[in-house]
C-alpha cells in the first residue's frame, strides 16, 4: 500500500481570495518520478465554483477594461518580478510535478518572465487605425475591445509558459480571466497565480479553478458569460471545446499538437541533425506539441545518420529531473506512460523495427517512476499508428526516401500540420521546403521544437483553429474590432 507524505493543500483563486472547492474534496498531485511522493493536494472543484470564478470576472471586467493600456501594464511588470524572484521556487514545483528537467523547469519559467515583460510592453501599443471616409465632415477610424471574460484552458506540459502566453494578452488587451490549469499540474499554476496576487491583481481580474477537464473545462467552454475560450491540448477535447464555444456563439481558439517531422537532406551537416533530432524529440520526455516525432532521411546518408543517432541515444541518461545528472525525465503520469507504450507495441505489432529503447526504464532509483526509454523504430510506413497519431512521448520514427520531393510528401502526409524543420545547405532545397511545407511552422537548420515568444504561434490543419498564439498576433484573438464614424 503507498504511503503519501504530508504536503500542502492547495486551493481555488476566486476573487481575489484562496477559497476551496464547495465539495471540499482534494486530490493528491504525484510526482511522476517517484510515484510514493505527494507534491501537494489540489481542489477537485465542481460547476458552482466555476460560476463564482466567472461571475466575479464579469464583475471585475467592467472597471479592468476602463484602465489604460499602461495601467494594466503595469500589473504584468509586476508579477513578472515577483515570478523572477520566485522562479527558483517555482521551477521546483514544476519539476516535482510534471517531472520535466530542473534546468528546463527553470528556462520556462523565465520564458513566462519574458512572456510577461514583453506584454506588459503591449499596452502602449495602438490599437486601431484612421481610416479616410467618403464624408470630407466626418472621422472614422478602428479601435479594438476586449471579449470581456476569457476562459483559459491550459495543459500540463508547459504548466507556466502556455497559461502566461495565454493570460498576460488576455489580460493586457482589457480581458478578464478564469484560468483551468491541467489538474496535473495544478501546484504549479497556484504558484503562478500566487505571484500575481502578490503583484496586487484587482480582485477577480485573474482567477484559478483546478478540477476535472470534463467538469470544470467543459462548463468554462459552455458558460453564457464567457466571451472566448482559449485552449491547448488533444484534438478529441478540443473539438469539444469549440464545438461548445460556437453552438453560443462565442470565440474559441484551439492548439491541438502535432506529428512534427524533420527532413535530413543528404548534404545535411549530420551532427548538428542528429543534436536537432535528439533535443526537438526527446528532451521533456517528447511531451511538446512541437518535438519532433517522425524523422525523414535521404537514402544517401540513413546508415551514416542512423548510426550517429543510435551513438548518441546510448548515452543519454534517464532519472529524477531534480538530479543534476538526468538529461530525461519521466513520462507527467503514470496514463501518459502506459499511452506511450501502447504506441510502441503499436509499432512493434504492425511491423516498425524497434532499434532502440522500447520498454519502460529500469535502473537503480527509476523503479517508482512513470520512465520510458528513449525509442527509435525504422523501416516506418505511412499507414502505421507510430507515423500518423501525436505519441507524446521520446519516440522516433525513421523513414527513408530518395529526393527532397519524396521527403516533403513524406513530411505533408499527416493530419498535423504544427512545426516541420529540415537540415541542407542548398538554397533551392530550402525555398522548396518553406513554400511547400504544410506546417504553422518551418524552421531551417533547426529542430521542431522551439518557440519565440514575440512571433505568431499555431498550425494548419488538425493542429489548430487558425488562429495565431503569441507575439502581436495575440490581439486578434483576445479582441474585436470597433469601427467608429463622427459626424461633426
Amino acid at each position: 500500500m503507498t504511503t503519501f507524505q504530508v504536503e500542502q493543500t492547495y486551493s481555488n483563486y476566486i476573487n481575489g481570495e484562496w477559497v476551496k472547492a464547495t465539495s471540499g474534496e482534494t486530490e493528491p498531485s504525484i510526482n511522476p518520478a517517484n510515484r510514493k511522493e505527494v507534491v501537494g493536494y489540489v481542489p477537485t472543484s465542481g460547476v458552482e465554483d466555476l460560476n463564482r470564478a466567472v461571475a466575479a470576472a464579469k464583475e471585475a471586467a467592467k472597471s479592468w477594461r476602463r484602465l489604460s493600456g499602461a495601467e494594466r501594464g503595469n500589473y504584468l511588470f509586476q508579477a513578472a518580478n515577483v515570478l523572477e524572484r520566485r522562479a527558483d521556487e517555482v521551477a521546483e514545483a514544476m519539476t516535482r510535478e510534471m517531472g520535466k528537467t530542473l534546468p528546463e523547469a527553470k528556462g520556462e519559467t523565465m520564458r513566462g518572465v519574458a512572456i510577461l515583460r514583453y506584454y506588459a510592453g503591449e499596452g502602449m501599443r495602438k490599437t486601431g487605425d484612421v481610416i479616410p471616409s467618403t464624408d470630407s465632415e466626418a472621422l472614422m477610424f478602428t479601435t479594438r475591445v476586449p471579449l470581456g471574460v476569457v476562459g483559459v484552458i491550459a495543459p500540463w506540459n508547459f504548466p507556466v509558459a502556455i497559461p502566461i502566453w495565454k493570460t498576460a494578452p488576455a489580460l493586457i488587451y482589457g480581458n478578464t480571466v478564469v484560468l483551468k490549469p491541467a489538474q496535473e499540474t495544478a501546484v504549479t499554476a497556484a504558484k503562478v497565480m500566487e505571484c500575481f496576487e502578490e503583484a496586487g491583481i484587482p480582485a477577480g481580474v485573474l482567477n484559478l479553478v483546478c478540477g476535472r477537464g470534463s467538469v470544470i473545462g467543459s462548463a468554462l467552454a459552455e458558460h453564457p458569460d464567457v466571451g472566448g475560450i482559449t485552449f491547448t491540448g488533444s484534438n478529441e477535447v478540443g473539438k469539444r471545446v469549440g464545438g461548445a464555444a460556437l453552438a453560443r456563439g462565442a470565440k474559441y481558439q484551439l492548439e491541438m499538437g502535432g506529428k512534427n517531422p524533420i527532413i535530413i537532406a543528404a548534404d545535411a551537416d549530420l551532427d548538428l541533425a542528429v543534436e536537432a533530432t535528439i533535443s526537438g524529440g526527446l528532451k521533456s520526455t517528447g511531451q511538446k506539441c512541437t518535438a519532433t516525432s517522425k524523422v525523414i532521411i535521404d537514402r544517401k546518408v540513413y546508415d551514416a545518420f542512423k548510426e550517429k543517432l543510435l551513438s548518441q541515444i546510448q548515452e543519454i541518461r534517464l532519472g529524477d529531473g531534480m538530479s543534476s545528472g538526468s538529461w530525461m525525465g519521466p513520462c507527467a503520469s503514470e496514463g501518459q506512460l502506459n499511452t506511450v507504450l501502447s504506441y510502441i507495441q503499436k509499432g512493434q505489432d504492425e511491423g516498425a523495427v524497434l532499434l532502440a529503447g522500447g520498454k519502460r526504464g529500469d535502473g537503480p532509483g527509476l523503479e517508482e517512476g512513470f520512465y520510458v526509454q528513449p525509442t527509435v523504430f525504422e523501416r516506418v510506413e505511412s499507414h502505421m499508428s507510430i507515423a500518423r497519431e501525436e505519441i507524446f512521448g521520446p519516440v522516433l520514427a525513421l523513414i527513408a526516401v530518395d529526393s527532397l520531393e519524396e521527403a516533403i510528401e513524406a513530411a505533408n502526409d499527416s493530419d498535423y500540420g504544427l512545426s516541420a524543420s529540415i537540415y541542407t545547405q542548398n538554397v533551392g532545397a530550402i525555398l522548396s521546403f518553406i513554400r511547400d511545407m504544410d506546417a504553422g511552422l518551418v524552421r531551417i537548420n533547426a529542430e521542431t521544437a522551439g518557440v519565440e515568444l514575440q512571433a505568431p504561434f499555431g498550425g494548419m490543419k488538425m493542429s489548430s483553429s487558425h488562429s495565431r498564439e503569441q507575439g502581436q498576433a495575440a490581439i486578434e484573438f483576445f479582441t474585436a474590432i470597433k469601427t467608429v464614424f463622427v459626424k461633426s
